[in-house]
Order: structure tokens, then C-alpha cells, then sequence
């Protein structure tokens, strides 16, 4: 699976992990055309980094709605079991804003966790060498304010529905192939490759 910006099936809650948006519980519109154009920018920085021959950096943007719709699209198309929505709102220096819906319906679930849930985050994209993180600050469940540990036992529990291995929101992932640097701005992430 090419799957750009660590969002791999195992580590696709983490996303950044990735706002904000009202739309119903699994349903999330979102624009074919957006999420085709970040496809062909996925394409462009593979190609061209397996040409490089030099140590020169290229940089290419994608809009915070781009970005939105290509997640919705991979969740569509993945077919996502447990997460039914992911949003992200972009910032400088690399914060980062969103909103994550989980649906653990039919799954057996600890009693303090309701089986379709709403969490709100907001962090910093951390990347170092060629690893990416990141670091929350807020973690809301709804309106209510939660550990981050929270987050990690949602992650346990969807890595045994998926049958992949457990991570850790602050895990360091490796960025895809080709990209040496993220950086946000206000509605916009410019990657370097």
C-alpha cells in the first residue's frame, strides 16, 4: 500500500493525526478532483526522487481542502472500519487542528468509551531526520477534555479490529518515500523532496 504522509493502514488514526467540519457521523463529502490532484502529486515527488541525482530540494503544496478530500478519499476507498472521518486545519509552523470520528460500533469496548465517538485535537508536527510526529497539546473526546493515553487505548483497540500491530500516538514515522520536510501554513502544507 503507497500510502503518503504515514498514513499506512496500521497508522492511519495517527494521522495527523490531521478538522473541524460538521458533517454527519460517516459521511463526509468531499471533491474527487482534490483528492486526485494530491494522487498525481504523490506520483510527481516519487518519480522525481528516484530521478535526483543531486542533493537539491523541490517543494510542492497542497491547500488544507485537498488535503481533506484525499483523506476521505483513502477512507472511502480503504473502506475504513473504524475511523469514518478524519479533518485537518492547517496552521504555521506546523500546527495542526483536527477532528476524528470513530464508530467502534459491535466491538467489545471498555465501559467508559461510547461506541461512536468524536475527538478533537490540536498539536505540532515535529519532523526530525527523516521522521515525522505529532506532538498533541488538546485532546477532546466531544467537550470533554481527555489524556492522550486515551488516544492510545483507541489505537490498541482498533489495531485488534484491524489485526495489525499496536503504535503509540507518539511514535516517530518515517516519511514517504522522496520527502525530507513538512511544513504547514495557514490552510497549506508544503512538502520538500
Amino acid at each position: 500500500m503507497n500510502f503518503w504522509l504515514y498514513f499506512t493502514k496500521k497508522k492511519f488514526l495517527a494521522v495527523l493525526i490531521l478538522s473541524c467540519s460538521l458533517f454527519a457521523f460517516g459521511i463526509q463529502d468531499y471533491s474527487r478532483q482534490e483528492a486526485q490532484k494530491v494522487l498525481r502529486v504523490i506520483s510527481k515527488i516519487e518519480r522525481e526522487s528516484a530521478r535526483k541525482t543531486d542533493g537539491s530540494l523541490e517543494n510542492i503544496s497542497i491547500t488544507e481542502s485537498e488535503l481533506n478530500s484525499y483523506i476521505a478519499y483513502r477512507i472511502e476507498v480503504e473502506k475504513e472500519k473504524i475511523m469514518k472521518e478524519l479533518r485537518a486545519k492547517l496552521f504555521k509552523r506546523n500546527k495542526i487542528e483536527g477532528k476524528i470520528l470513530i464508530d467502534l460500533s459491535g466491538q467489545q469496548i471498555p465501559s467508559f468509551l461510547k461506541p461512536q465517538m468524536t475527538l478533537y485535537f490540536g498539536g505540532r508536527l515535529e519532523v526530525k531526520g527523516s521522521q515525522v510526529r505529532l506532538v498533541l497539546k488538546d485532546l477532546f473526546l466531544e467537550d470533554q477534555r481527555i489524556d492522550p493515553n486515551v488516544l492510545d487505548l483507541i489505537i490498541a483497540l482498533a489495531a485488534k479490529i484491524e489485526n495489525y500491530k499496536v503504535w503509540s500516538i507518539n511514535d516517530w514515522f518515517d516519511l514517504p518515500y522522496g520527502i525530507k520536510d513538512v511544513r504547514t501554513q495557514n490552510q497549506k502544507a508544503v512538502f520538500y523532496y
